[in-house]
């Protein structure tokens, strides 16, 4: 059976305003202007329907109506980079390089449980009722920012809130996905974040029970009793910081991997794959050859890469042995053989980085996003997994190693 190379594809794009540069990507892309030659995508909305319009924003869709993704699509864009899990290519506020999230735990020497840095006074959620409903049961909190100030604002802010036990990561709305620094600047300090923001903070959590969540004004009550009952009990409190020396979940560390490839790589990653799918509905690569049958069975021909990779390596499944077993065992075969290295080994903290063996986290088809692909998808049994095969030619998967 002949075996199928996966095309290179260069992306050569123009971008309506400037962008760090990394330090590697799998796609060669050219960022900045050039006259002679059509972009493949560009920020806003181009006026050439050929060239792929990008929305790249950080800011919550409830004040910026336009960065929803569903509403950005109806504009025209047509790749979406947002903090949605959702968007086309996230672009959150987590990485390991920016905040040192394993650094160690610091002694607890304030008086107060807690410590707040809120300067926008106006937010539209709750986030100032709650922090109102909080003193009122008796919760002292230091507050360093424009509201309810009563500590002198001009501090370190990482460095003060490492001397409390919780911190009060209340962001300005409650919007899904959007997480912003004042929830990593708390896991960075080893205080326990006491969040008013995205309904799944959960998914974001280092570990279970790690963060309190306020969703509504009425569980103030119960998270305040929370706080009280974990300050009074040492055992408790450490236990619930354990991941800070045991190391974060494989779900948080899946999650924070994704920002060990830049967003800007992952954009040049994205359109080449958009570009290789459409090569691939010519003619040549339609009645190529996906599986190959003899009188033993059938053997089917997938490819697969890594999250944050483009180049697809070839693997094989035969007839009746469809299952999710043989699926992972063969693209851990594959890896191993290649001496693989996980796109995010430089930049994990060392402590969790693991040893050279490789884990699989998820295995998923190409092309879902990363909501889909870190906290819904799978392959509910291999009934599924075979069903799926079989009606995908040539299928792409990709895979997250933790």
């Amino acid at each position: 059976m002949p075996l199928l190379v996966a095309l290179v594809v260069l992306a050569e794009i123009a971008f309506l305003s400037r962008i760090d540069e990394w330090s590697s990507c799998d796609v060669d892309c050219d960022f900045g202007f050039a006259n002679d030659k059509v972009p493949d995508a560009a920020f806003g909305l181009p006026h050439d329907p050929a060239i792929a319009g990008v929305l790249r924003s950080m800011e919550s869709s409830h004040y910026y109506p336009e960065n929803d993704v569903g509403m950005a699509r109806r504009r025209g864009y047509k790749v979406v980079m947002t903090t949605s899990l959702s968007s086309d290519v996230p672009v959150g506020y987590f990485s390991w390089a920016e905040y040192d999230i394993m650094s160690p735990i610091r002694q607890k020497t304030e008086d107060a449980l807690a410590a707040a840095f809120i300067s926008n006074c106006g937010a539209r959620n709750f986030r100032l009722q709650a922090l109102d409903m909080l003193e009122e049961l008796g919760i002292k909190i230091d507050s360093y920012g424009s509201c309810h100030r009563n500590r002198d604002g001009n501090v370190n802010k990482v460095e003060t809130l490492k001397r409390y036990r919780f911190s009060l990561a209340f962001e300005n709305s409650n919007e899904v996905d959007y997480v912003t620094e004042k929830y990593f600047q708390s896991l960075v300090a080893g205080t326990i974040p006491v969040v008013v923001g995205a309904p799944n903070i959960q998914d974001f959590a280092p570990s279970p029970g790690s963060v309190l969540h306020i969703k509504e004004l009425h569980d103030v009550a119960s998270v305040a009793k929370t706080m009280r009952d974990l300050a009074a009990n040492p055992d408790a409190y450490n236990h619930t910081l354990r991941w800070k020396y045991e190391g974060p979940s494989d779900s948080f560390k899946a999650l924070m991997d994704m920002a060990a490839v830049h967003s800007s790589c992952r954009l040049c990653i994205h359109l080449a794959t958009k570009i290789h799918d459409e090569e691939e509905k010519n003619a040549a690569f339609q009645n190529r050859p996906c599986h190959c049958t003899s009188s033993s069975g059938t053997v089917y021909h997938l490819f697969v890469r890594e999250r944050g990779r483009f180049k697809m390596e070839s693997i094989y499944l035969r007839s009746g042995k469809l299952t999710l077993e043989a699926l992972k065992s063969a693209v851990l075969a594959k890896f191993r053989s290649l001496n693989h290295t996980s796109i995010w080994k430089k930049e994990r903290p060392a402590m969790i980085r693991g040893g050279n063996d490789l884990k699989i986290y998820r295995i998923y088809p190409v092309g879902i996003t990363q909501q889909k692909a870190l906290y819904t998808f799978q392959f509910d049994d291999d009934a599924e997994l075979e069903k799926y095969i079989e009606s995908n030619s040539c299928a792409k998967l990709e895979v997250i190693f933790v």
